[in-house]
């Protein structure tokens, strides 16, 4: 009988973003020998999760419960953070997904979110009070958070992969930057490993492991794929994060019988700076891209007219699904307008950077102009909108204040009116984030096939495991999955 090759690892990971290295950690916690493939280099290296903001969703009972977790900061002593429960996580599941999430796996998420959060703490990540993010200052000097989005990285997606790599490699684990897997090693009916190519030598390579644990993201990075599943003209999206998720080792899978799982029609999707230069995987400027104060104010597009409701909800029930709409509005572009007594409100980390996308007039006919826009029909969308705010109801962007705009689509929550000068209009268009749609699995990350039964040796996690998300998601619970689901898979691998 001719002798197997030698193994390469007991366990290879394929993929070096927050839930490939979540797995790897978990693999290597319990003595396995891990090596973690990573198609970017050392300097582009972290997957979607090094553009994140780092923000990640747990159920809390309140700041004091977040202590433990997050770095001191001499305004916890001011700052208010609600509780936000198990129930109430459950129930943003369901309702942004309207009641498409596998039910099943949003149950585990919620119930393991905080302490997959606390494990990744103690082996070394650092977390903190998202306050530029998820809260405001009250007139008294106080902050109160909002949103059930209230606990993020240090230094954002960038701190978060510099942690994730440091852990690894004091708890053992190999990484290789440069490796592009492109395949799957089958040996009687088991994954044994992976057929990649090291794309800096151009050396191809067999790689042999008892498991593999595919966490190499969707397809948002293939203009081809976009438009084969999530339908046409999503070519043009600009993409956000990594330029490496192409859906290589999706296809590598789904050849070798395993079941797709989850809605491969939707995706994560944000109102996206149209003006800035170097707007697609931009690693100095990551998720400062994003514009995601809207919900102050208004959105028209090229005929100048309002097509969504911008106040429906908080922003992070919201933010993921309004890149569609972008993208089907003429031109896939829209603005987001201001006034200046709404300006000093906007997130400063997105709406003060250098470069940004922005058009100012003194007047709303000069910013017509300045856009590109009928001045006759932006006119008529900010009259409108004016006359039909209920003035009677204060403003609070703490809460759903209810402060309403009584027009077609009317404005839920948060209506100011636009009219003092200077006038602000930032151009916007679609950004992929990625894609919900992936691989049938258990709720250990093992992948199924059609018939249900999982194929031994293979596994998933993070965006490559379907079935959370459809059409939208609740901000932050993209991280915390894969922390979650990975963690899961490590330790069954």
């Amino acid at each position: 009988m001719t002798a197997r090759p030698p193994q390469d690892a007991d366990v290879i990971v394929v993929g070096g973003g927050n839930a490939g290295f979540s797995a790897a950690h978990a693999a290597a916690e319990r003595g396995r020998r891990v090596l973690l493939l990573e198609r970017g280099t050392a300097e582009m290296a972290g997957g979607n999760s090094f553009y994140t903001a780092g923000a990640t969703r747990i159920p809390h009972d309140g700041l004091g419960s977040l202590l433990d977790i997050v770095v001191p900061d001499d305004r916890h002593d001011r700052t208010e953070v609600p509780p936000y429960s198990s129930a109430e996580y459950l129930a943003d599941l369901e309702k942004v997904t309207e009641g498409r999430t596998d039910r099943a796996m949003a149950e585990v998420l919620v119930a393991e979110a905080g302490d997959a959060v606390r494990w990744l703490a103690q082996l070394g990540l650092r977390y903190r009070l998202m306050y530029e993010r998820q809260a405001y200052e009250r007139a008294d000097g106080t902050f109160l958070f909002w949103g059930g989005l209230h606990v993020g990285n240090v230094d954002g997606g960038v701190g978060l992969m510099a942690d994730h790599t440091a852990v690894a490699a004091r708890l053992g684990v190999e990484v290789r930057y440069g490796i592009r897997a492109r395949d799957l090693l089958v040996e009687d009916g088991r994954v044994i490993g992976v057929r990649a190519t090291d794309e800096t030598t151009g050396e191809a390579l067999e790689l042999r492991a008892e498991s593999v644990v595919l966490a190499a993201g969707g397809f948002e990075s293939s203009p081809a794929l976009r438009e084969e599943h999530l339908g046409r003209g999503w070519a043009h999206a600009k993409v956000r994060g990594t330029p490496y998720n192409v859906g290589d080792m999706l296809e590598a899978a789904l050849a070798i019988g395993a079941a797709k799982g989850g809605d491969w029609s939707t995706c994560h999707s944000v109102q996206w700076d149209a003006g800035a230069e170097h707007n697609e995987s931009n690693r100095e400027l990551t998720n400062r891209l994003t514009r995601q104060s809207y919900p102050l104010g208004i959105l028209v597009n090229r005929e100048g007219e309002r097509f969504l409701d911008e106040g429906a909800d908080f922003r992070n029930y919201t933010y993921a699904k309004y890149g569609r709409e972008i993208l089907a509005q003429p031109g896939s572009i829209a603005w987001q307008v201001f006034d200046a007594a709404l300006r000093p409100m906007l997130r400063t980390e997105e709406y003060d950077m250098p470069g940004i996308g922005v058009h100012e007039a003194a007047t709303l006919d000069e910013l017509a102009e300045r856009m590109g826009v009928d001045a006759a029909a932006l006119g008529a969308t900010v009259e409108a909108f004016n006359a039909s705010i209920d003035r009677s109801v204060p403003l609070d962007p703490t809460v759903k204040d209810g402060r309403r705009a009584d027009v077609e689509p009317p404005k839920s929550h948060w209506a100011s009116p636009i009219e003092t000068g200077p006038f602000f209009a930032y151009p916007v268009t679609c950004g992929i984030t990625f894609t919900f749609g992936g691989l049938r699995g258990d709720l250990d990350g093992r992948v199924l096939d059609e018939a249900g039964a999982a194929i031994p040796g293979l596994f998933a996690c993070g965006e490559m495991l379907g079935g959370l998300f459809s059409g939208n998601y609740p901000g932050g619970s993209g991280l915390a999955a894969g922390m979650v689901f990975g963690r899961r898979a490590g330790a069954a691998a």
